[in-house]
């Protein structure tokens, strides 16, 4: 907001000849340029309360996370699978701090990567102020929280923690300077207005910049280690591994919903904002709202299209693969989620539920096995989410937020040519690329170095008992001995 102005030269001919003209013009100049100021405060106040705001949803969906990765393993896994999320954000913050938020947003740089702001430098400035950190710093750790799924079950714990370090600390950094820093040689807000193909990448949340780089990582790691014991029979036939709690998957599928209001909605970055007029009801608050709509209608889309889907497809109705339709759905609306309608958010859900089915599939047939389905969920909903932003991105809504630069490319179904598509796959390519080289290389060597997979028989017992001091639960086995047997132990059921 803009400091309005007053001037005593003009307000004291308006006085005429009284008596005191300009001392009493001075007065009231004096007394409303301090009440301008106040209202500038205030604009400044409310947009990084929001962001703050924003910024705990985010965070908010770490637990989210920790509960669906524990209730997608098994039992005797679950101990390690809630520390490895613990460690995430620990790592991820130091990291981050250190390094991360200095590569990502280091302005003025070039359009690789940043150069300014190391460890917090120099803040609060008039382009950052601490609550962007934080709010960048939040999504960094959900990259990170997405591999770590992936690889769950056989992984040594030091490698969570070089992997994690890396990936904060340098790889996904550099994606987001790319794709949102001003300086970023395929960002849609590049200041200097020399944009990749006249529009520069329209990844609003980061179904690319966050969603596939965990994917793809998560990928490479599983990959690399390949699939858990038992996974696959002698014959090369899927065999089920089921998570041990239906409950806290949906108990973290709805932690992750209730963050996404922060995540997608939050990344306008401020709210206090006019679209046209001053004064009218329309400004970045209704585009918030907007956002969360279509990423509310994408994620029911996506759960509903799953249902169904995997009913005909499988004969059953599975909670836990409706709530990965459902994120699914998520993943893929955080691309465009402010720059298309609701109703186009419904067939970003419903593609995506078919992407994530499809994706299942291929994974089964070439022998990957993803515990919590991340690289699938992520990357390949990610992938499709910025294809449909392509498609679907609204002339209208794409001035009003990235305003500066006339004519620019929209949605090819929407009527704006194919040159934002273009974008959009230049940076599948560039991410895919990129985290392959980085995260691959990385897993590569440590598998080489046999920091990566556990031992067998740790594997067979279980990670909680090998290596963190002992079970989540205390259950015994029907084979176990009567005389071990105590009454307030849980009998382990069944798949």
């Amino acid at each position: 907001m803009a400091a309005l102005t007053c001037s005593a030269s003009d307000l004291q001919s308006l006085l005429g000849g009284a008596a005191n003209a300009t001392a009493a013009a001075e007065y009231i100049c004096t007394r409303f340029v301090a009440v301008s100021d106040h209202f500038v405060d205030t604009a400044y106040a409310v947009d990084n309360t929001y962001l703050l705001f924003s910024a705990y949803l985010v965070f908010a969906m770490q637990l989210g996370f920790a509960m669906l990765c524990a209730g997608s393993v098994r039992a005797k896994n679950t101990m390690n699978i809630m520390l490895t999320n613990v460690l995430d954000a620990a790592t991820g913050g130091l990291f981050y701090y250190l390094f991360g938020f200095a590569f990502a947003f280091g302005s003025p740089s070039n359009g690789f990567i940043g150069k300014q702001f190391f460890g917090l430098e120099s803040f609060p400035s008039p382009s950052f102020d601490y609550g962007y950190f934080l709010y960048q710093w939040a999504f960094a750790i959900a990259a990170a929280g997405i591999t770590s799924g992936s690889i769950a079950e056989r992984t040594q714990f030091v490698s969570y923690l070089i992997y994690s370090s890396f990936l904060t600390g340098l790889v996904y950094p550099i994606v987001s300077h790319w794709f949102w820093s001003a300086d970023g040689w395929a960002s849609a807000g590049r200041t200097d207005g020399n944009l990749l193909f006249g529009s520069g990448v329209i990844d609003f949340a980061g179904s690319g910049v966050v969603h596939m780089v965990g994917g793809i990582a998560g990928l490479w790691g599983a990959l690399i280690e390949g699939p858990r014991m038992g996974r696959f029979d002698h014959e090369g036939k899927s065999m089920a591994l089921r998570g041990h709690s239906g409950t806290l998957v949906v108990l973290g599928t709805f932690l992750l919903w209730f963050g996404w209001y922060g995540f997608n909605p939050g990344s306008f970055l401020n709210i206090l904002r006019t679209y046209g007029d001053v004064g009218s009801y329309y400004g970045q608050w209704s585009a918030i709202g907007r956002t969360a709509v279509t990423t509310t209608l994408a994620g029911s889309s996506a759960a509903l299209t799953t249902l169904f889907g995997k009913r005909m497809l499988a004969g059953n109705w599975n909670v836990t693969d409706v709530c990965n339709g459902l994120l699914g759905g998520f993943a893929a609306i955080t691309s465009g989620c402010a720059v298309v309608d609701p109703w186009a958010a419904i067939i970003c859900g419903f593609v995506a539920a078919w992407v994530l089915i499809g994706c299942n599939k291929l994974a089964d047939k070439f022998h990957y096995d993803d515990p919590l389905e991340a690289a699938q969920l992520h990357g390949g909903c990610g992938a499709w989410g910025i294809i449909f932003t392509a498609l679907f991105a609204k002339e209208t809504y794409v001035n009003e937020i990235y305003s500066g630069k006339p004519g620019r490319p929209y949605g090819l179904l929407m009527g704006g040519g194919g040159r934002l598509l273009a974008a959009h796959m230049v940076q599948i390519l560039v991410i895919t690329g990129w985290v392959s080289v980085t995260m691959g290389t990385l897993f590569w060597i440590l598998h080489k170095f046999k920091l990566l997979r556990i031992s067998a028989d740790e594997e067979m017992a279980g990670m909680d008992l090998t290596s963190h001091g002992g079970l989540a639960y205390a259950y015994y086995d029907e084979h176990d001995d009567a005389m071990q047997k105590k009454s307030f132990m849980m009998t382990k059921a069944d798949p």
